[in-house]
């Protein structure tokens, strides 16, 4: 590159500056230089100097990384070219000294990336150089080629291509054993100084662990089977006894942060290693099974492991525990003597033998009463921080990281495969903690509160064992009346233990003693923990299969107001979230019940979606209750149109950021609004502006979108259809080209329904969605259901707009330089094939009448088709008769159309699509009869003899319905 190192050492320098002047024009010249050639070499040079400012030498690194990943690879838009790729591989590879760690860090990560695409093929000497520098007796050098060498067998070991593996399994099979006797080798030394010299021990402790996270990416990516390899297997081995030895040196460089720090990563990786090979190679694992039991229980359960043990090495022990228990693989069918593969038997055996009564008896204990246990961190947390508290409690994958949701998963697993053995054990702990606590004996409550958290925490498997009713009426509602400060402990855990038994076994004539009591576990002067806790049992017994909405009824006023002042009182997002999703579900079970209730939660939101801006999850809790809410006020909520209108307008609009998290939901409150408004007024209309863009980039939300378009349409059909209907259309057309089956048939229904609403302007409107249609049906060869949807529509355009369905028909005949009678015959011939596919019933009467329309015509092209076309109406005929009648079932007489779907609301929108039902010909006109009125127009037309011809070809039953319908 033009200028050289020294200009570009200069510009690195004035990068590094803190004045903006200075910074800005020098990164700018740099990110010039980025597709320059020579400038990476360079780069290498001025970070390979250690004399030169740390800083300036870090940007050097940084800048050359991103580089890497832009413009490494072959493919890749100026790329580097391959001279320079060559020098700068051959300066990285002597660049094995770096002094400082974070640089040195930064360069093997560099090397990393470079080998995963070039490895071994354009880079053959980068393995076996770093396995030479690994042999030197350099301490820096040694160490610094272990930290390349780590970095890049984690790059090469995420390469899954088959070619890829096989290399990776045979550079595995060159080097496992040297770095196996190298983690050896280093481990022996930093154990053999003892506490004497820690100049030793701190290097050889960090190239063993070095060394023990290489071999732990070779074991899992390097062999197809482990135990078919010596190897690998005394490298299994050799950890059960090196788990013990570094927690008993941690222990012993207690005092030494460092070494201390070092220590527990490494104790932790050799239990991560087993995890691994366990989830990997279960096959490989059988003869560790019994090994890894032992050593797990051994310190987790028994005094051995007092003050050795430490909370990330505990939870990655029980972690491992339930693996074992859990694996698939280890598990027969439910018949034993069914099961053939001889491993999984062997692995139930183990398993079996291991964990006898006395093994679970005492695990159970342990964790009930030891690992349960709220801690003193755990209730400082609870009154320094009540909100953080709940949250912590509350799961997702918090098992694999942390002690209590550790302990408490692996409860619950151990419970459900040796149930029988457990219940007894548990059971005994119940008894023993049966009676009050007295509020001042701190560790009784702590005791209680443990074993109720194991009784809950096992409500499913206990469900033949406890009488809940008999407890709940006895004792449990008793110990939530306790109002010492100390028996809040209690108190939240009974009210979370009913919570877990409500959906179990928890009869409903007891439902309203709970919801007193939750009445005054939510009131203001009780502890904030317990009022979450009280919320979140409302929440389980609202959501349960025996909930009796009016039973609930007279709390209702009284809890929703309580759970309304927690809302305000909670500070944090995710608390907030929790108690709005407990009301939003009420709010949803007790329907239009929530009415007289919902003016003040209707007024809090505004305040609370200004203040949420940043916070899109709760933004979405706060649409998910606004839909429950306008569900349930039904025509009431155009009150809340104002602001209503204006959050839709914020979470579906493309150009806003938080789209992409509240658009579903913000569509589905826009539909809701929608569905429940009488009267429409511009602002509602006006929100359609964000619609369209929605329309185009046709997402999943396509059906969302196509309904809130058929809202629209039918709330407003003059307004809205004049002031987006033609841009409507011209999105409808554009997006039909290139739809799938689905897609299609939605967007077809909502062109039909402004056929529906609006004929005769809607067939105008349409028009130039037609060609389209017609030729689509004159070819034939589309799905039922969407054929079912064009015959629709051309049966509409038939009946409503018969100029314009000649217009589009000359129009495909044009297009497709035929005579317009040719395309006719064909539209003819194919609905009278198709027509017994079209479904459900109302739509083959439309197309019926459509079809009978044309049959009466006398139109040369119809009469040469008009016998197949004839019986097929003749056909529907029969399908829409009321049996040993003349009467159409689909006709209204008198009485109102129900419900198409019996379960839904009585909105305003299913009222509009009713009262638009009722009017519509497939309700008002019998078919019987307009067939009979298109024969006598038939007759009135074409001539005698022809008629005569044609019914020739009509088979008995046809010809005496004609006959019928005709005469009457």
């Amino acid at each position: 590159m033009s200028g050289g190192k020294e200009l570009v050492l200069s510009t690195l320098r004035r990068a590094a500056s803190q004045e903006a002047d200075t910074l800005k024009p020098a990164e700018q010249q740099l990110q010039e230089w980025e597709t320059e050639p020579g400038f990476y070499s360079t780069l290498v040079e001025i970070f390979s100097e250690y004399n030169l400012e740390l800083n300036v030498r870090w940007l050097a690194v940084l800048y050359f990384k991103n580089g890497v990943d832009r413009y490494w690879r072959k493919t890749a838009p100026k790329a580097i070219n391959e001279a320079e790729k060559t020098q700068i591989r051959c300066g990285l590879l002597h660049n094995l000294r770096e002094p400082v760690p974070q640089v040195a860090i930064q360069l093997a990560v560099l090397i990393a990336k470079i080998a995963r695409v070039d490895c071994p093929r354009e880079w053959p000497d980068l393995l076996p150089a770093l396995f030479e520098a690994v042999k030197s007796n350099d301490q820096l050098v040694q160490h610094r080629t272990l930290l390349t060498l780590h970095h890049v067998i984690k790059q090469l070991a995420s390469k899954r291509l088959a070619a890829d593996r096989r290399t990776f399994q045979e550079l595995t099979n060159q080097m496992f054993s040297f770095l196996l006797e190298l983690w050896q080798s280093e481990t022996e030394t930093f154990l053999a100084a003892g506490g004497q010299n820690i100049e030793i021990v701190v290097p050889s402790l960090e190239q063993s662990h070095l060394a023990l996270k290489i071999l732990r990416k070779l074991i899992i990516h390097g062999f197809k089977k482990p135990e078919e390899s010596e190897d690998a297997v005394l490298f299994m081995k050799s950890i059960f006894d090196r788990v013990k030895v570094m927690l008993t040196f941690r222990k012993q460089y207690e005092n030494h942060e460092h070494v201390k720090t070092i220590s527990e990563k490494y104790a932790v990786l050799l239990t991560k290693v087993l995890r691994d090979v366990l989830e990997n190679f279960p096959f490989s694992y059988l003869q560790f099974i019994k090994p890894s039991l032992e050593l797990t229980t051994y310190f987790v359960f028994t005094p051995a492991g007092d003050g050795l043990i430490f909370e990330r090495f505990t939870v990655q022990c029980l972690n491992l525990i339930k693996a074992i228990l859990l694996c698939p693989e280890y598990k027969p069918c439910k018949i034993i003597e069914d099961t053939k593969d001889p491993q999984t038997l062997e692995a139930f055996g183990t398993k079996a033998e291991f964990f006898t009564n006395s093994v679970l008896a005492g695990m159970c204990h342990k964790l009930v009463s030891h690992y349960f246990l709220l801690s003193q961190d755990d209730l400082e947390v609870w009154d320094s921080d009540p909100e953080g508290f709940c949250m912590e409690v509350e799961g997702g994958e918090s098992w694999k990281y942390s002690l209590r949701p550790c302990t408490e998963t692996l409860f619950v697993s151990l419970f459900h495969e040796y149930r029988s053995a457990l219940i007894p054990v548990l059971m005994e702990m119940v008894r023993s903690s049966h009676n009050p606590v007295d509020p001042s004996d701190y560790h009784g409550i702590l005791q209680k509160d443990a074993v109720y958290n194991a009784v809950g925490l096992a409500a499913f498997e206990l469900f033949d064992d406890i009488d809940f009713d008999q407890w709940f009426t006895s004792s449990l509602i008793n110990e939530l009346k306790v109002k010492d400060s100390n028996y809040r402990i209690i108190r939240r855990r009974v009210i979370w233990l009913i919570g877990q038994w409500t959906s179990v076994k928890f009869s409903p004539e007891h439902r309203p003693t709970l919801y007193e009591a939750c009445i005054h576990l939510l009131a203001a002067d009780e502890d904030f923990v317990v009022r979450l806790s009280a919320a979140m049992t409302l929440k389980h017994s609202v959501d349960d299969f025996e909930f009796d909405a009016e039973q609930f009824m007279p709390y209702l006023p009284t809890i929703f107001g309580l759970l309304f002042s927690l809302l305000k009182e909670a500070h944090e997002c995710d608390t907030k979230m929790q108690v709005l999703h407990v009301m939003s579900f009420m709010i949803e079970v007790v329907g239009v019940g929530i009415q007289p209730h919902a003016a003040p939660l209707a007024q809090y939101l505004p305040s609370l979606w200004e203040e949420s801006a940043d916070h899109n999850m709760l933004r979405c809790s706060i649409l998910t209750t606004l839909v429950h809410m306008v569900t349930g006020l039904m025509r009431e909520s155009e009150g809340l149109h104002e602001f209503l209108i204006n959050i839709v307008r914020v979470a579906t609009d493309v150009n806003e950021d938080c789209h992409v998290y509240l658009l579903e939901d913000g569509l589905l409150l826009w539909l809701t609004t929608l569905e429940n408004t009488a009267n429409p007024h511009d602002a509602l209309l006006h929100i359609f502006d964000n619609m369209l863009p929605l329309l185009e980039l046709s997402s999943e939300n396509l059906r969302l979108c196509l309904q809130i378009t058929t809202a629209y349409t039918l709330l407003c059909p003059e307004q809205f259809l004049s002031k987006y209907g033609s841009r409507l259309v011209g999105t409808f057309s554009s997006m039909l080209t290139d739809m799938k089956g689905e897609g299609m048939v939605l967007v077809l229904r909502a062109v039909e329904m402004i056929l529906r609403v609006r004929p005769a302007e809607g067939a105008s409107l349409i028009q130039p969605l037609l060609p389209g249609v017609i030729k689509a049906v004159a070819e034939g060869d589309q799905y039922p259901m969407i054929m079912s949807m064009y015959l629709s529509l051309v049966a509409r355009l038939v009946l409503y707009a018969e100029p314009i369905f000649m217009w589009a028909v000359n129009q495909v005949a044009s297009s497709e330089v035929k005579r317009p009678e040719e395309v006719l015959e064909r539209i003819v011939s194919v609905w009278a094939d198709k027509l017994t596919l079209v479904s459900p019933e109302e739509r083959r009467k439309l197309c019926g009448l459509g079809l009978a329309h044309l049959c009466g015509s006398g139109w040369p092209p119809v009469l040469k088709v008009w016998p197949p076309a004839i019986t097929a109406v003749v056909e529907v005929v029969f399908d829409v008769t009321v049996e040993d009648s003349t009467q159409d079932k689909l006709v209204i007489s008198g009485g109102r159309l129900g419900s198409p779907e019996p379960y839904e609301l009585e909105t305003e929108h299913v009222l509009r699509r009713q009262a638009l039902a009722q009017g519509d010909p497939v309700h008002t006109t019998s078919l019987r009869e307009f067939l009979g009125q298109q024969m006598k127009r038939l007759q009135e037309s074409t001539d005698q003899n022809t008629i005569i011809a044609l019914a020739q070809d009509l088979d008995e039953n046809c010809r005496k319905v004609l006959e019928e319908v005709t005469v009457s």
